[in-house]
């Protein structure tokens, strides 16, 4: 049962949230706006912020496999959970617990800075993966690019959160002093990058599972983009976002190598931009579900990639 539980809620994937917001938050905004200074309040919040950022996620999950069972049973039935080994009661109350206790914990975090954006930035990500499991889910690409997004305000949430500290003085709290314009353009402009990242990449697995899943999508009526326009103008779709997503990676190699940051370039064509290249290929080849699902896979390795070149910015700031 607890093995049921922690497949429903998706633990590899609320491992990767964890990853890519205490990288981005220890290799980039952290050395960034006090290098050299352990400030253990803000460390202590933003903990909490993961954890926030993990039970929504996990709540998510949840309800998502809570209304597709049937769609699942077609597409997905050996790795079905609700209902098989957790009864949808079940499964409802842990949604509503698991994403309580992530709003909870946001509203705290903006009751202790005033930062009131992080408490109702979680009810509206609670409230969007509801009308996405419910709605939006079976609509063409609405569901894709709300996935996307979330995504990607998984990155955007750690900028607003450690901002707010170098731009406010809070009564009670050790607190840096606020940081200069070049360090605030310099971390925004990383906080857009990784988070276009996100959602782009974001994006292209979406299409990419509803490739997948276009037989269980279409026998329940969802209006998925291979379904609407067929699977060959998704593939197009798709592989005009994997070229755009490429071509904007090889533009920041060049300004890599004015900084001299070789390693990083290396990494990043071998692990990040040669797979990208190799997924194009094998996208115009792919023909069944089995073939997607594998690719849906080289696309989450690459954004496991992606994440994991943050080390980078504290190897060359160390």
């Amino acid at each position: 049962m607890i093995g049921a539980f922690f497949r429903l809620i998706r633990y590899q994937n609320l491992i990767f949230i964890g990853i890519t917001q205490c990288l981005f938050y220890f290799c980039i905004l952290y050395p960034a706006v006090h290098p050299g200074e352990f400030f253990s309040d803000e460390l202590a919040l933003f903990i909490l912020l993961v954890l926030s950022s993990i039970f929504i996620a996990a709540g998510g999950y949840v309800i998502n496999d809570y209304f597709d069972l049937n769609i699942d049973q077609v597409n997905k039935p050996k790795r079905i959970v609700v209902e098989k080994l957790i009864h949808r009661r079940w499964a409802i109350i842990w949604h509503w617990l698991l994403s309580t206790a992530g709003v909870v914990m946001g509203f705290y975090i903006s009751f202790v800075t005033r930062n009131w954006l992080i408490g109702f930035s979680n009810v509206a990500c609670v409230l969007l993966l509801w009308v996405y499991s419910t709605t939006f889910k079976k609509k063409l690409l609405s569901g894709n690019i709300i996935i996307s997004l979330l995504t990607a305000w998984v990155v955007f949430v750690v900028f607003f959160f450690i901002d707010h500290f170098s731009s406010n003085s809070i009564p009670g709290w050790r607190l840096h002093g606020a940081v200069d314009n070049a360090v605030h353009r310099r971390t925004m402009r990383l906080t857009f990058l990784y988070g276009g990242f996100a959602f782009v990449i974001s994006l292209i697995r979406e299409v990419i599972k509803d490739m997948e899943d276009i037989e269980g999508d279409a026998r329940y009526g969802c209006k998925t983009m291979p379904i609407v326009w067929g699977v060959p103008v998704a593939k197009v779709f798709t592989g005009v976002w994997l070229m755009v997503l490429t071509g904007s990676l090889l533009a920041i190699q060049f300004y890599a190598m004015y900084l001299g940051w070789w390693w990083s370039i290396l990494y990043c064509t071998l692990f990040i931009m040669v797979p990208l290249l190799w997924i194009t290929r094998k996208l115009y080849v792919a023909a069944v579900a089995a073939d997607f699902a594998y690719l849906s896979g080289a696309v989450k390795f690459v954004m496991l990639t992606g994440i994991l070149s943050m080390l980078f910015f504290k190897l060359y700031h160390s």
